[in-house]
């Protein structure tokens, strides 16, 4: 009789997921926010609506990745901020209609289960829902033998967030002369890491020690500084102040994303040396020869937010930012647009 085989013998530990699951239940425990009922491990994760002070209430959800900035987490073996990172990509989407991050869920996919890496992976996921005030109520962890390499893995979240419809924030109240400020990014944030590893990795042939003088620390600390998770800040400014669109700004730069929110017959005027973009983009550009216009298409530049208001409330949001310690620029502003212009403008 041939010898009996388990789903262990095939390189699935259920057990091991198991006991994953069990300390997931713990981090998650470090996320309250009222609403969330039960906990980690049934089916779906529930949540109970309080609508007492929302009228028309409509939900808005994200869903996202990481992209390949997860390569840089494996050659520097360090996972505790990459879940930064995917929570921060997920809900910075979600506020720039105006809706609070309520609950959030990931899926991770390993080709071996490591728990310790998992652990350190949910535990920054963690402190990123903590960040934007949201829970994690659930996921999903896969061990998939045979697709990953050893060392590897793959992380997409979700998320879900509440807005009273007659607070959404489209850009449809967006006008000319309205002002344009820019929320300072820390870095990269998560877009563009297919350009940035085959400059510095491939052409440069550096590695994640390297110590590059004008970063002021190694190559591998500087690339994995975690997105910012700009939810506090924005809830803040549209409680009490006039916000007439929001803009993530990831793949594509601000061009391709501010015209996902001005009206056609506008456009965005920038200036584009109001602001001094973090030394990593300066050292990216020169060492990869990168022309200008794909830095622009590419990367946030030290813009990872920008905030369309009224004229008359530009400088009231300006000290409201700077109150909150916030780094803010006026970066230009809105005016009228011909048929034929584009709907950004570099001046």
């Amino acid at each position: 009789m041939n010898d009996s085989l388990t789903y262990a013998d095939s390189g699935v530990d259920i057990d091991k997921a198991n006991r994953l699951v069990d300390r997931i239940k713990d981090i998650a425990k470090t996320t309250p926010r009222s609403g969330v009922m039960g906990e980690i491990g049934g089916f779906g994760g529930l949540f109970s609506l309080n609508l007492s002070n929302v009228s028309n209430p409509v939900l808005v959800s994200a869903t996202d990745g990481v992209g390949t900035k997860l390569k840089v987490a494996f050659m520097m073996d360090k996972h505790d901020t990459i879940g930064i990172d995917l929570v921060a990509m997920c809900v910075n989407d979600i506020i720039v209609q105006g809706a609070k991050p309520l609950f959030f869920l990931d899926y991770l996919a390993m080709g071996k289960l490591d728990n310790t890496v998992a652990e350190q992976i949910v535990s920054g996921i963690a402190n990123g829902c903590n960040q934007a005030g949201c829970a994690l109520i659930g996921g999903e962890t896969a061990e998939m033998p045979g697709l990953y390499k050893k060392g590897e893995y793959d992380l997409s979240g979700f998320s879900v967030g509440l807005v009273d419809n007659t607070k959404i924030i489209d850009g449809s109240y967006i006008r000319n002369g309205h002002k344009l400020i820019g929320l300072a990014s820390n870095g990269i944030h998560s877009n563009g890491f297919s350009l940035v590893r085959h400059v510095f990795f491939d052409k440069c042939k550096y590695d994640e020690s390297t110590q590059i003088e004008e970063l002021g620390t190694t190559l591998g600390e500087e690339l994995l500084r975690p997105t910012i998770v700009y939810v506090p800040t924005i809830l803040s400014l549209i409680r009490d102040l006039p916000i007439h669109g929001l803009v993530h700004i990831t793949g594509g730069g601000i061009d391709e994303n501010i015209i996902r929110v001005i009206p056609d017959a506008c456009k965005a005027v920038i200036q584009k040396d109001s602001w001094q973009p973090p030394p990593v983009f300066t050292v990216l550009q020169k060492e990869g020869n990168i022309p200008d216009v794909e830095m622009q298409r590419t990367f946030n530049n030290g813009i990872g937010m920008v905030i369309v208001v009224p004229d008359q409330s530009a400088q009231e949001v300006m000290d409201r930012l700077g109150a909150m310690d916030e780094e803010a620029h006026f970066i230009g502003e809105i005016e009228s647009r011909e048929n034929n212009e584009s709907q950004t403008e570099w001046v």
